[in-house]
């Protein structure tokens, strides 16, 4: 996986790092007995992913054939290492 550069786009970042606070923030809520800052954070958390979406879909996230390329570069590594 380290080698499909996946997550490492802004749109990723982004989203994952919200959703983190929301997650802390639940978390700490939680502790506290307080369901209001509890919901409040897993608020948090799907707006994460809901900024991260439209972040990919303005073009900030992994292109769509970059998987597709990954594979056929490593095909050729692989064919050329076995021939």
């Amino acid at each position: 996986m380290a080698g499909s550069s996946h997550g490492h786009t802004p749109a990723a970042w982004t989203g994952v790092t919200i959703a983190f606070i929301g997650f802390c923030v639940s978390g700490a809520f939680m502790v506290m007995a307080q369901p209001a800052g509890f919901w409040a954070g897993m608020g948090v958390v799907v707006l994460g992913g809901v900024v991260g979406w439209i972040m990919s879909a303005m073009g900030m996230g992994q292109p769509k054939d970059a998987h597709k390329a990954l594979l056929m570069t490593q095909e050729r590594e692989t064919a050329a290492v076995e021939g």
